[in-house]
């Protein structure tokens, strides 16, 4: 469970209250700290708190002090995790500086709407905020206008979404993907802004409802991702059996391949091209009909799956070919080309044996592809780090 998941029950108890409450935001840090910019913490007026913005030495210390601090509205303060008369770190070891913006309901309530939304959703956000003057705590969105949901939308304030170059900001972090701090003018006033883009949160699409798609669902639902589960067995896909899952799905196994060209949702649901599948019926007529499924997508999605040796798998790409009705003269060729493409067999090596640890390392491997990154030892992209800066 993720941070957001934790604040938005609380906070959504909070709104039906009418309670005011701060929020803390890490907007920028210096050296070392165990939570990135964009991490949040709730604080209500009787104590209780949700989200982390360190490893845990400074929770307590910024919900002793956030409701004076920000009595006559937001405020940007700075926290050590390293003792001001030298470089020995308390609390989590980490030693750098944190900065938080801390703020009421007031302007908080708008990021929080955004938030709700955008995860809900399954949408990319960026949040461009002012940093210091008088407009602090003023922001602009970009992404939510591609939510056409009949969901609230956040409430603006005056000179909010007004300021162009705000806005702008938002859109640029929206288009490259990337957070980013920048000097822009509001009102003729040069000032500071920072926007925080969030991605899409990730979804996992899971084709085969057995026991070992139960603790596949219970690790990603950890990690805060979407997460679905279809089979064409009505007795396997049950809630009783997946209480977890985001949807439930009765595959029509039978009618696929059904991919539709104009990008509408398919009978086998409706995947992003940030998404993951992952295809474990062990049925070889469902995992083939479905595999042929998502390669028929228009966009499929970046991570496909499938379990089983990779013998197997060229067989259910073959079969795939003659579902899509593919030339058979092109049929050796498309299979080599489509199991390249594939994660055949699914997962990284971690020497897994039992549902657990195979489910581990599906996902390990799902994360890897989604950030772009080696897996390896992080000791070992340490040193190579060090090898390369000389």
């Amino acid at each position: 469970m993720t941070d957001l998941e934790r604040i938005l029950p609380l906070w959504r108890e909070l709104e039906a209250a009418e309670a005011d409450y701060v929020l803390a935001t890490v907007v920028a840090v210096q050296g070392s700290s165990y939570r990135k910019p964009g991490a949040c913490m709730l604080l209500t007026a009787g104590g209780l708190r949700a989200g982390t913005v360190s490893g845990g030495c400074l929770e307590a210390q910024v919900a002793s002090r956030a409701w004076w601090l920000t009595a006559n509205g937001p405020s940007v303060q700075r926290y050590s995790t390293a003792e001001e008369d030298g470089d020995r770190p308390y609390g989590s070891g980490c030693g750098g500086v944190v900065f938080l913006l801390l703020e009421r309901r007031t302007t908080a309530g708008s990021l929080l709407t955004a938030l709700e939304r955008a995860f809900d959703g399954r949408i990319p956000l960026a949040v461009a905020t002012i940093l210091e003057g008088p407009h602090l705590g003023r922001r602009a969105f970009a992404g939510l206008e591609r939510d056409t949901s009949q969901q609230r939308r956040p409430n603006a304030e005056p000179g909010q979404i007004g300021d162009d170059s705000l806005q702008d900001l938002a859109r640029v972090a929206l288009s490259s993907r990337k957070s980013m701090e920048k000097g822009i003018s509001i009102q003729g006033t040069e000032t500071r802004a920072w926007a925080d883009y969030r991605p899409a949160r990730p979804g996992l699409w899971i084709f085969g409802a057995g026991d070992d798609a139960q603790p596949l669902l219970r690790m990603a639902k950890e990690l805060g991702w979407f997460v679905s589960v279809a089979d064409g067995r009505s007795q396997l896909a049950t809630r009783e059996r997946f209480p977890l899952a985001d949807e439930l799905r009765i595959l029509p196994i039978k009618e696929l391949p059904g991919g539709q060209p104009d990008g509408s949702p398919t009978a086998l649901g409706n995947l992003y091209p940030e998404d993951a599948a992952v295809v474990m019926t062990h049925s070889f007529e469902q995992d083939a009909r479905i595999l042929a499924s998502l390669l028929a997508l228009d966009a499929p999605p970046g991570y496909i799956g499938v379990l089983g040796p990779q013998r197997r798998t060229r067989e259910l790409l073959v079969e795939a070919a003659r579902l899509l009705n593919l030339p058979a003269s092109a049929t050796d060729a498309q299979t080599e080309r489509r199991l390249a493409q594939l994660h055949a067999p699914t997962g990284l090596d971690l020497g897994a044996e039992s549902p657990e640890t195979i489910a581990l390392s599906v996902l390990a491997e799902i994360q890897k592809s989604r950030t772009a990154t080696t897996a390896l030892p992080l000791r070992e992209v340490r040193a190579a780090a060090l090898t390369m800066n000389g």
